[in-house]
């Protein structure tokens, strides 16, 4: 099959690799009919996510139609569409029988911090993505979830990772009726969690950005003020002089380890003296009024970054995190997409068959074309 290949820092290519197999009983194989490029895929790119191994196959975003069934799966039959959530759980651990799927304590052997992730770090247990003609899930009778007949791969596909991840990121903020909420960062992620703070009842909602194209983009799809921190002296004094000089009722955190903002920190992270960029977790801990709440969901490494904590301490804030725990998300926001609240599918701005895959990559990369999300069609001649 063909299949994206990471080559080390900033090189990826349309390969030729085996085609995946049954492993265990509870597997399925997938052939890819749509997969998405995440902001987190740049972070592998970059060099930024350690022990990301040349060779491996990128991609937690996808849906796929159902080729081959391992001899225990129930759920699933052969000609099944599905879409996969990006993290691999068991169903019946600690974690995942509390709803915790992220935390998935049996299907990432290398390590105790995450689960497992396709496409990603052997951090998350090694398992190709799904940025390839074909893929292999385990666990199928877990994580996938059939596709409505009478609805298009594009339209759920980002129930994968990006909708739910947005959804979860509002929902830790904990927004009551009329509250207010500032969102860094304007990617897919921070799109949908700026919707997603409206469906929660938010009052008021601004985004943080510094790629204009971006935050136009945020005012039309989502409804929301903006402002470029770029364009402003300071951009933790101005938000707070947003709100009386207090600041926001919640923060939220969408942009992860390669934020712009601090030269320091930036050279500390790229630099690997720390596990990525912090800042925008320290502008939304400064931002936030007291008592407030910050929801971080952007993605960072272990061990540590130089997080003013102390700070977060006596504001007396409520700071919550974590990998989405898609699969509990997936019934609930499929029922708003199919019931028009949110259009998922409207921030794709572009589509590319698999072989063009490194343009893709590049374009998203280096924020060219007003490019938002990109998405490959495997299936789909160049």
């Amino acid at each position: 099959m063909r299949a994206l290949s990471y080559f080390g820092p900033n090189k990826v290519k349309v390969v030729k690799k085996p085609d995946p197999k049954i492993e265990h009983p509870n597997d399925v194989v997938l052939k890819v009919t749509r997969a998405a490029i995440c902001g987190s895929d740049l972070h592998l790119l970059h060099g930024m996510v350690p022990d990301t191994r040349v060779g491996c196959t990128f991609g937690h975003e996808f849906t796929g139609v159902v080729e081959e069934v391992g001899k225990t799966v129930t759920n699933l039959a052969k000609g099944d569409r599905v879409v996969v959530p990006f993290n691999i759980s068991c169903g019946t651990c600690f974690y995942c029988s509390r709803g915790l799927s992220a935390n998935c304590e049996n299907t990432n052997p290398n390590s105790d911090v995450a689960s497992g992730v396709y496409g990603y770090s052997h951090t998350t247990g090694g398992y190709e993505g799904g940025q390839a003609e074909y893929v292999r899930v385990p666990f199928a009778d877990v994580g996938p979830m059939k596709i409505p007949d009478d609805m298009q791969d594009e339209e759920v596909l980002f129930l994968s990772d990006i909708l739910p991840t947005g959804y979860q990121a509002a929902e830790m903020g904990e927004i009551k009726g009329g509250e207010t909420v500032v969102v860094f960062g304007s990617g897919p992620v921070g799109l949908f969690a700026m919707k997603s703070a409206w469906l929660l009842g938010a009052g008021r909602v601004i985004a943080v950005d510094h790629v204009e194209y971006r935050l136009e983009f945020a005012r039309r799809y989502a409804g929301v003020e903006t402002v470029n921190f770029k364009k402003v002296p300071d951009i933790v004094s101005y938000l707070k002089d947003q709100f009386e000089g207090r600041g926001p009722d919640v923060c939220i955190e969408a942009v992860g380890m390669e934020a712009e903002g601090s030269k320091f920190q930036r050279f500390l992270g790229m630099m690997f003296m720390q596990a990525g960029v912090p800042v925008a977790i320290n502008w939304a801990i400064h931002t936030v009024r007291k008592g407030g709440n910050v929801a971080i969901i952007g993605v960072y490494g272990p061990p540590w970054n130089l997080v003013d904590i102390g700070t977060a301490m006596n504001k007396g804030l409520t700071l919550r995190m974590n990998q989405c725990n898609v699969r509990r998300y997936m019934p609930h926001l499929l029922k708003h997409i199919r019931e028009g609240r949110i259009d998922a599918k409207a921030i794709i701005t572009h589509r590319f068959p698999l072989s063009d895959a490194p343009e893709a990559y590049e374009i998203f990369s280096d924020k060219k074309d007003g490019c938002v999300k990109c998405v490959l069609t495997p299936g789909v001649a160049a």
